[in-house]
Parts: structure tokens; sequence; C-alpha cells
């Protein structure tokens, strides 16, 4: 093998193998989540769904609309899926906001945000 179509080779394989890993961490992320606010109740979420406090739904900055996304609140480890139909605004610093009744179930309404892991749900 030539020097030439070992580079191509190496080049190759590195692609792949780091095109894996960014998928794998764009499955996984971990910050800050937030409660959406109570106020915003009925009002279009950006996919034009309105906002339901009562439903288990979520905005984030890049996953599509319908994407599945396990929350589980880093401090006590519970858990929720929610359906993400709205989108976060880039200059958050949240991670995801999530409805009232996911964060009940995350048990972080009192503070309003807290440390979270995401997961996407196949």
């Amino acid at each position: 093998m030539k020097a030439w179509d070992r580079s191509i080779a190496v080049a190759v394989v590195l692609f792949v193998v780091l095109g894996m890993a960014g998928i794998a961490a764009a499955q996984s992320q971990e910050g800050v989540a937030n409660m959406y606010s109570d106020s915003l109740q009925g009002k279009k979420t950006s996919s034009g769904e309105p906002y339901d406090k009562n439903g288990l739904t979520a905005a984030h900055k890049k996953l599509a609309y319908g994407t599945k996304v396990k929350v589980t609140n880093v401090a006590n480890g519970k858990s929720v899926v929610v359906t993400v139909n709205d989108r976060l605004g880039k200059s958050s610093p949240a991670v995801i906001d999530v409805t009232r009744r996911a964060a009940e179930e995350l048990d972080f309404v009192k503070s309003g945000k807290t440390k979270v892991q995401l997961e996407v749900v196949k």
C-alpha cells in the first residue's frame, strides 16, 4: 500500500470514528432545565401547538420537533420523557425548558430550574 493510500485510509477511519462520537454526543446532553412560565398557557409554541402546562413537552435549541427526550434530574435521579415541540432561544443558557407537569415529576417546581441529563429516546 502506498503512503498516499494509507493516509486516505487513516483519514476515512478517523472521519467515521469522530462522526460516530459526534452522533453519540448529540444523543446525550447535560445542563440546566427551566420550567416554562404558567403565563404561557395556551400560547402557540414554535411548532404551532398551543403550550399546555399539563402536557409532557419541552423546548430545545436543536432537536427536531417530535423528538422524545428522557430528562433526568441530576440531584434526585427522577426522570420523565418529554416530546420536543418548541424551540429555545439561541442565547438561552438552558439546555431544555419543560412544562409544569414535567417539572413536577422531576421535583423542581419550587426552584424553577435544576441540573439535568438529557438522553434522546429511540
